[in-house]
């Protein structure tokens, strides 16, 4: 009994010492990780703010060799491979996140976000439509709304477009009552206007009711009342427009002049012109004016343009009152007259105020950044 408990003496530091060794090397190499981790981290972050993203991701990549377990590294590279078109290891990663059982609620809303955001980028609208709508209910839902929104709007699906800026608009993140009115625009546009008459004059009666201040539904609504040989009708549309949106009057001025000779009302519609055009010398109205009060007027038509010169330095005009004036040399009037015509066209297109495309015609829907109503109804040249 006396040996045993000798032995028990004596063993007794040994433990202690053996423990506390063991210790040392763990703490030791638990410091040696926990630096190495860092200084992999911030080795990366130096290299993406000096945009070498090529090194940023190697060095992201040897912090998660490190720290598999560490969702935001798992982030920062992702989105770095988002941000380099490696769209398809930017999925694998997000997707990893996804399929971890430890990830908290709010990581994997990130990562859902995250993952939708990758299938969006590379085109793949499908898979980004239903990634993003696994986001309803989330701190996500606005963000994944306005993405779905783009893209219904560039797969042209307007009945879900409409659906998806009705819960913007009830979620308060701005108005979208101008779009709703474009989307059943384009809802009445896409149907036969002889087969379906009514039910595209429903739309657009819709549209107007939605956005009072659109123009393009009175617009859209005025030609359909033509085409559908509502001539008076089409007319009070145009003159309501008028009335309450009279910055779009310059896209309707050749219309109005067209109607009210088809309804014996031309001295009304010159003094609605004739006002239009004193608040603002528009281009479109006076050509408008001229169409109406100068028909084979050539005399009246170049006075018209000269006091427009007079209130407006335009080339536009300008070429408008030679054509219509006779010169001592006149058989230079056609070369001259076709070098001025060629010189005005560009002055005459329509810009874009978000991105600056430019275009010989109106859209209502930018061809080049796809910004809604960003096209003024005036020329390039009256900007």
């Amino acid at each position: 009994m006396e040996f045993d408990l000798n032995w028990i003496l004596l063993g007794l530091p040994l433990a202690f010492g053996l423990g506390w060794l063991a210790s040392r090397l763990d703490l030791r190499q638990l410091k040696l990780e926990n630096r190495q981790t860092p200084k992999a981290y911030f080795k990366g972050l130096n290299y993406l703010l000096n945009e070498q993203q090529d090194k940023a991701i190697d060095a992201f990549i040897e912090a998660v060799q490190h720290d598999p377990d560490t969702s935001e590294l798992h982030f920062a590279l992702g989105n770095l491979f988002r941000r380099r078109g490696e769209y398809e290891r930017a999925v694998r990663v997000h997707q990893h996140l996804l399929s971890r059982a430890d990830l908290t609620q709010t990581d994997r809303d990130r990562a859902q976000h995250a993952l939708a955001l990758d299938y969006l980028k590379a085109g793949l609208l499908d898979r980004a439509e239903d990634a993003l709508e696994k986001l309803e209910g989330t701190a996500h839902q606005n963000q994944a709304h306005l993405a779905l929104l783009s893209i219904y709007e560039r797969s042209r699906d307007w009945s879900k477009a409409s659906v998806v800026a009705q819960k913007l608009n009830a979620n308060e993140q701005g108005s979208f009552q101008g779009r709703l009115a474009h989307y059943l625009c384009e809802q009445a546009q896409a149907l036969d206007g002889e087969l379906h008459a009514d039910q595209v004059i429903g739309l657009l009666l819709q549209a107007s009711e939605v956005a009072p201040q659109s123009a393009r539904p009175r617009i859209a609504l005025a030609r359909m009342y033509e085409r559908t040989h509502q001539n008076a009708l089409a007319y009070a549309t145009l003159e309501a427009l008028a009335a309450q949106i009279p910055s779009a009057l310059p896209l309707v001025a050749t219309s109005l002049v067209s109607l009210s000779k088809t309804l014996q009302c031309q001295a009304k519609a010159q003094s609605l012109l004739e006002k239009s055009y004193a608040q603002v010398a528009s281009l479109d109205v006076l050509n408008a004016l001229v169409e109406l009060q100068a028909t084979d007027q050539p005399a009246i038509a170049s006075s018209l343009y000269a006091k427009h010169l007079e209130r407006e330095p335009s080339l536009v005009a300008a070429t408008q009152w030679i054509a219509n004036e006779k010169f001592e040399h006149e058989e230079f009037h056609p070369q001259v007259q076709r070098a001025l015509e060629r010189a005005a066209k560009p002055l005459q297109r329509y810009r874009c105020a978000a991105c600056g495309f430019e275009a010989s015609q109106h859209f209502w829907q930018c061809p080049g950044c796809q910004a809604w109503d960003s096209y003024p109804a005036r020329r390039v040249e009256e900007l």
